[in-house]
Order: C-alpha cells, then sequence, then structure tokens
C-alpha cells in the first residue's frame, strides 16, 4: 500500500480499536475504503495497561480493515489520550541572521524545533507544538509571518506534554503488531479536524469528545486551537454506576445503557419498567426507566461539569475570549438520549451533536457517519493532508533543481561558476532537507526512540 493518496488511521479506545483506510476523490473528500473493529482489552482510561491484549485487538482491527478494503495495511496513524495528557502555553523567539530575508517556512520550523528542547518533568514528551500567533520585530497578532520582513520572530505556543511511557507502550503494540507507526496525533485534535467547520473555529468553540474511558476537550478561537484537555472519565463510568446500582452485569448494563439510557430523568413516566433476564436459572430482574435516567443523569452531570470547569479556566466568561459557537458533542457518549439538553442547560452555551460526515464523500453509510468513529474520521485526514503537502514539498525542490540544473546546461560554465554552482546545489540539497516539516522530524526521532526501547 504505497499509495500517497491512501491513509491509515488507527484509534485506540478504552472500549474499541478502529482502523480505517481512505483516500481523498476527485472532490477534495474522503472515501472510506475499509474499517474493522474490535473490542479493546487491553486500554484503561486511554492508557494501555495489558500490553498482549492491546496487540490483538489492534490485530483484528487491522485485519478486519484488511479484508473489507482488499488491501494491505504497512503503516497508520495513531490517535492518543488518557488522563497523562496535559498542555501548556509557552512563549519563544529566534533572532534571524538576514533581517532583509523575508521569513520563510524554515524559519518557523526552527522555532518550532527551538520549543521541542523544552525541559519538560521527568518522564514527560512533548507531543504537539501549536504556534498561536506571532510577533514579528515587535508588531503583535500576525497569523502567517512566512513572507515578511523581520529579524525576530517570536510566537505563543499550546504545547501538548504526554508521558513517555504510555507514548512506548502504544509504539510497542503498533510494532508488534506488525505494523509502522507514521504519526501520533492528540485525539481531541483529529476529531475536531473532522467534526468542526472553519466558521465555529473561527468564531469560538468547543469540541467534547466523550469516549469510553476519556472525555477530551480542545477549544478553538479565531481559527486556532486556544486549549486542550483529557478528562479521565467517559461512558464507562457511566456503565459502572448502571451496574452497581442495578446489580446486573456488564453487558446487561451496557445494553440498558445504550437502548434505554436517558440524560434526563423528566423524560420516563414512573411506571415505565424493563425486565431483564436473571443469571442461570434465577428470577428476571425489573428496572424502572426513571431510576436508569437518575443513574445517568447524576454521572452526566459530573463529567459535563468538569468540561465546563476546563472551559471556565480557559476564559470562556472573558468577553475577548467567548465562544459564540458553543459546544460540540462527539464520541460514543454523544449518542445517550436528550444529551444535549442537558448540557445546554447545564452551561448555557448553544450544543450540536458532531457527525464526522463534513468531509465524507456523499455515498458514506450512516454507521461511518456516526460520532463514534469522529477520531478515526480525522486521523485519515489529518494524514492525507500531511502526506500532500509533503508530496507537494518534493515535487516544489525537484522543480527547482530542475530548473537550476536547465539554468546551468544552457550557458558554458567556468571553473569558478562549476564551484559556485556546486556549493549552489549543496545549499539546495540542505534546504530541501530543512524543509522537511518538523513533525517529520519529530516521527523519525520517535521511531528511533522506540528502536532503542526494544
Amino acid at each position: 500500500m504505497e499509495n500517497d493518496n491512501i491513509a491509515v488511521g488507527l484509534d485506540i479506545g478504552t472500549t474499541k480499536i478502529v482502523a480505517m483506510i481512505g483516500r481523498k476523490n476527485e472532490y477534495g473528500k474522503m472515501e472510506i475504503l475499509g474499517i474493522g473493529k474490535a473490542k479493546s482489552l487491553g486500554v484503561h482510561r486511554g492508557v494501555v495497561n495489558n500490553i498482549t491484549q492491546t496487540i490483538q485487538s489492534i490485530q483484528q482491527a487491522v485485519q478486519d480493515a484488511e479484508t473489507s478494503s482488499g488491501m494491505k495495511i504497512k503503516e497508520v496513524v495513531v490517535g492518543i489520550a488518557g488522563q497523562h495528557i496535559r498542555s501548556l502555553q509557552h512563549s519563544d523567539y529566534i533572532t534571524r541572521s538576514n533581517g532583509e530575508d523575508v521569513i520563510k517556512e524554515e524559519d518557523i520550523d526552527r522555532l518550532c524545533n527551538q520549543v521541542h528542547k523544552l525541559v519538560m518533568l521527568p518522564g514527560e514528551e512533548i507531543l504537539h507544538v501549536l504556534p498561536q500567533d506571532f510577533k514579528v520585530d515587535g508588531q503583535a497578532e500576525i497569523k502567517e509571518p512566512i513572507g515578511m520582513y523581520g529579524a525576530r520572530l517570536e510566537a505563543n505556543f499550546h504545547v501538548v506534554v504526554g508521558q513517555v511511557s504510555s507514548i512506548r507502550n502504544v509504539g510497542r503494540c503498533i510494532k508488534s503488531a506488525g505494523l509502522e507507526l507514521s504519526a501520533i496525533t492528540l485525539e481531541p485534535l483529529a476529531s475536531a479536524k473532522a467534526v468542526l467547520s472553519q466558521e465555529e473555529k473561527e468564531a469560538g468553540v468547543a469540541l467534547i469528545d466523550i469516549g469510553g474511558g476519556t472525555t477530551d476537550l480542545a477549544i478553538f478561537k479565531d481559527g486556532i486551537i486556544r486549549h486542550t484537555a483529557v478528562i479521565p472519565f467517559g461512558g464507562n463510568v457511566i456503565t459502572e454506576d448502571i451496574k452497581e446500582g442495578c446489580s446486573i452485569i456488564e453487558k446487561q448494563a451496557e445494553l440498558l445503557k445504550i437502548k434505554f439510557g436517558s440524560a434526563w430523568p423528566g423524560e420516563n413516566k414512573d411506571n415505565e419498567i424493563v425486565s431483564i433476564p436473571g443469571l442461570r436459572g434465577r428470577e428476571p430482574k425489573e428496572i424502572s426507566l426513571k431510576n436508569l435516567s437518575k443513574i445517568i443523569h447524576a454521572r452526566v452531570i459530573e463529567i459535563i461539569e468538569q468540561v465546563y470547569m476546563e472551559i471556565k479556566n480557559y476564559g470562556h466568561e472573558d468577553q475577548k475570549k467567548k465562544l459564540i459557537a458553543g459546544i460540540v458533542l462527539t464520541g460514543g457518549g454523544a449518542q445517550l438520549q436528550h444529551i444535549k439538553q442537558l448540557v445546554e442547560y447545564i452551561t448555557g452555551m448553544d450544543t450540536r451533536i458532531g457527525y464526522p460526515n463534513e468531509h465524507l464523500a456523499g455515498d458514506s453509510d450512516a454507521e461511518t457517519t456516526s460520532p463514534m468513529y469522529a477520531t478515526a474520521v480525522g486521523l485519515v485526514l489529518n494524514s492525507l493532508e500531511s502526506k500532500e503537502k509533503s508530496s507537494l514539498m518534493k515535487r516544489f525542490s525537484h522543480e527547482e533543481t530542475t530548473k537550476q540544473e536547465e539554468e546551468n546546461t544552457t550557458k558554458p560554465e567556468t571553473d569558478t561558476e562549476i564551484e559556485t554552482g556546486k556549493k549552489e546545489k549543496k545549499n539546495k540539497e540542505k534546504e530541501s532537507k530543512s524543509s522537511k516539516r518538523f513533525f517529520d522530524k519529530w516521527a523519525e526521532k520517535f521511531k528511533e526512540f522506540l528502536d532503542n526501547a526494544e
């Protein structure tokens, strides 16, 4: 599967592992070629806690995706979440040697690489360095400094940090499953890519991805990511509460939640009762739907209040930082009945359910456009985009070198010209090498890091 046009996303969640193969069609939309799903057995709250079981689940999901698409998967882009993820704000600057030259992509890469060298707490590693806004020679609030003149380039960054051991465990699982890891992406960023529109990101929006083990939050304003957080509660905690409160087994609790669960207790009448078969010769159990929704309601309120606290920490109440587009709910937990109304009631913000169908081709089936698959769709989209960028850069550097060669062949060369030509070629090669995105460099370093860990 060497095609540049095809990418594979692997969403390692707490309840399920999804492998999704996709490609861009001629209209720029994403076509899903194959999808594989397996029950996630070795992951707890977004963190791998059983390597063997996780490897088996990954292999099963990948096998299903290969069967449904008729393709062989070699490399994947993986989403990472978990309670070990934290984010911080950081400012940094570089002084350019020649202020007479315009600012290039390489200068921004150099600045980002400098942030990557930040000293973290023991056992932590930087996952993403996301520039927010730039300053050129003291001139503030610049969104795109490329092409401007300036000697001092400064920027504010949103830095996402994760635990080295957790990242290494994910890498090890993928390697042992016979796959190559091409990149790691923070899951809320992937989900945001799949379900948010550019207008929402400009106006200000909070994306809440309610998964099985964690609830991820990503806040955008003026088209830039401003805040990320991972809250260590998700749909599993609701299932656990139903299991305890109704004295039933987990499988039954999960089915009850999906089929009859509601986040708003006022919806159910007192006499609405569901009967659950008893275990091995025992009497069936009768459960009141009103009690069921009371259990769900209490836990969902807790999750939403935690998320709302993070939104307040970002500064949503400040007029300048107000999130005009409100909240977008996605992930499996967003399918819970009346959750939209409850979120609106608690936060007082406009809310909608986010479906990952905006970037998908029109013939995608209903299952793949479910909020459950938002992260997987986002991972594939991110991967396709970075592949497109790197192939464009390759083409650009190739065109530059051929242009240079043509110029060299048209005029007779003196010895000195040959020497300078050689030097120029060397510089060109250096430039094209340095124009590799810093993320690709990071992925290479990360692969090296995993190989040494073996």
